[in-house]
């Protein structure tokens, strides 16, 4: 006899990049999305620890053009931001 789960494909866990793609075209054109909210839909118990995988695959996607990284409301040079920063679709 074969059970339930057995019958069943299990889903794939996204990645983080996977994570951040999903979440800043959800938001949509303008709108941005904070690294924590990434980090937490990846894992919700100390998704702290996260932080530093989140920037790192945010810059490989900003170097692609999948994503842009935010500076108060402007975009920002992927090799060379510091502080508070938010994650959003490419403007134009």
């Amino acid at each position: 006899m074969v059970s339930e789960e057995e019958g069943k494909p299990k889903k794939k866990k996204e990645t983080l990049e996977e994570i951040i793609l999903r979440l800043v075209e959800e938001r949509g054109a303008g709108k941005t999305v904070c690294p924590s909210e990434a980090a937490r839909a990846f894992r919700e118990d100390n998704w702290q620890s996260l932080m530093g995988e989140v920037r790192a695959n945010a810059v490989r996607l900003a170097h692609r053009g999948e994503i842009a990284i935010y500076r108060k409301g402007k975009p920002a040079d992927p090799d060379d931001f510091k502080g508070v920063y938010r994650l959003g679709l490419p403007q134009g």
